[in-house]
């Protein structure tokens, strides 16, 4: 079929273009906490406030993202954003003054997310449903790839000296080949006729169907874990248990080493089986084994990499199949009720770190991470009341 060949074309790009821009995502994400714990006057709880801001404004641009592509392409929005976002990492390398710097964080937080959501817009336009499992399992494997070598480049470029600016010099350098992949890659694919649909019509819309309202719960305890982990791990590990960033870097190597193992066989098997019981488990891990977190004083690198590396097993297993099960239910048409979707991590942002400096005042940091397990042993609850999807073997030419 000349169309699937074409679309096998276009989806190879896409998964070039999205390794290169989460390398580019990747390199600064678990050092952004720490580099912005040491401006002045400015502490853990502080920290995610500015987090907390940063996911406003992104949830403030989602809502008209619909919009931005009906008026202008997906290519056009995404052409803008690239440069927003080397832009606002110029500010983050040559910023010398703490407002410049944090500001320059809030426009890369906020251009990123919606990047990743005209990404989404242009790979679901190449996919087809009884191939969603396999495309989004393979989108998923080739991007984590990038999130694996990261921790070591970055360990590399900050030295001894915890050289913050060249991690965001090099961050913004690979968003050059990213920009010539997309504008000659990507500038003859059309666009889909986007819903006229306002996004409070997709709310409602997402909010009467029992099964999309419930993976997007899903998704929401996944991005609130991630943001939780992503401000506050690197916070302990460092800062509170004293591993230097060369040891941070091998442990978080190890714990990210999940995405890019088990992104391409889960999204198989979702295919042929359904998301529902891989998600129980992968919330079960999740919920045990962060729990763990707050009760080990053990100082050994080895024992918390296993530990990080058992939260990334149950975490990978849920992303990859809340992915699949979303984009079986969707299509680029819907790009108000992907928009959502994609909202949800900055909502998890602006829930997760308000929470989080709430509990600083009666519990120290390890209890976050217990309070956090028992928060995805919750999930559960929405992962029995999803409805397993399944396709028959001839439809994802299975022999």
């Amino acid at each position: 079929m000349p169309e699937e060949r074409g679309f096998a074309g276009k989806r190879l790009l896409m998964y070039v273009i999205g390794f290169v821009f989460n390398l580019s995502y990747a390199l600064p994400t678990y050092v952004n906490s720490t580099f912005l714990a040491q401006l002045p006057n400015l502490n853990a709880s502080l920290v995610g406030i500015i987090y907390t801001a940063s996911s406003v404004l992104a949830i403030l641009a989602f809502i008209e993202m619909s919009d931005f592509l009906r008026r202008w392409g997906n290519l056009q929005v995404t052409m803008g954003l690239l440069l927003l976002c080397m832009i606002s990492l110029a500010g983050l390398a040559t910023g010398m003054e703490a407002l410049v710097i944090i500001s320059s964080f809030i426009l890369n937080f906020v251009s990123i997310a919606l990047i990743n959501f005209t990404l989404d817009v242009f790979l679901e336009g190449f996919s087809t449903d009884p191939k969603t499992g396999r495309i989004r399992g393979t989108f998923f494997t080739v991007t984590n790839a990038a999130w694996l070598a990261a921790p070591l480049i970055t360990a590399a470029l900050l030295g001894k000296a915890d050289n913050y600016v060249s991690v965001y010099q090099v961050a913004g350098l690979l968003l050059i080949p990213v920009v010539f992949l997309v504008f000659f890659g990507l500038r003859q694919v059309k666009d889909p006729v986007y819903s006229k649909a306002s996004f409070w019509h997709g709310f409602a819309e997402i909010w009467t169907n029992r099964d999309i309202k419930s993976i997007l719960f899903v998704e929401f305890l996944l991005q609130f874990f991630y943001a939780w982990m992503i401000i506050y791990a690197p916070i302990y590990l460092h800062n509170d248990l004293g591993f230097s960033w060369a040891t941070v870097s091998i442990i978080f190597t190890i714990m990210l080493i999940p995405f890019p193992v088990l992104g391409m066989p889960l999204g198989r098997l979702a295919d042929w089986h359904g998301e529902k019981r891989i998600i129980i488990v992968g919330f079960i891990v999740m919920g045990v084994s962060t729990a763990l977190i707050g009760f080990v004083t053990d100082h050994s690198a080895a024992i918390w990499a296993a530990i990080l590396f058992l939260t990334r097993v149950g975490s990978a297993s849920v992303e990859v199949m809340v992915d699949t099960y979303f984009f079986k239910h969707v299509n680029a048409t819907n790009a108000n009720v992907i928009g959502f979707a994609r909202m949800i991590r900055p909502i998890a942002y602006v829930i997760s770190p308000i929470i989080a400096t709430i509990l600083f005042t009666v519990f120290d940091i390890k209890g976050l991470f217990v309070f956090l397990g028992l928060l995805m042993l919750y999930g559960l609850r929405f992962a029995f009341a999803l409805k397993d999807t399944r396709v028959v073997p001839e439809q994802i030419g299975a022999k």
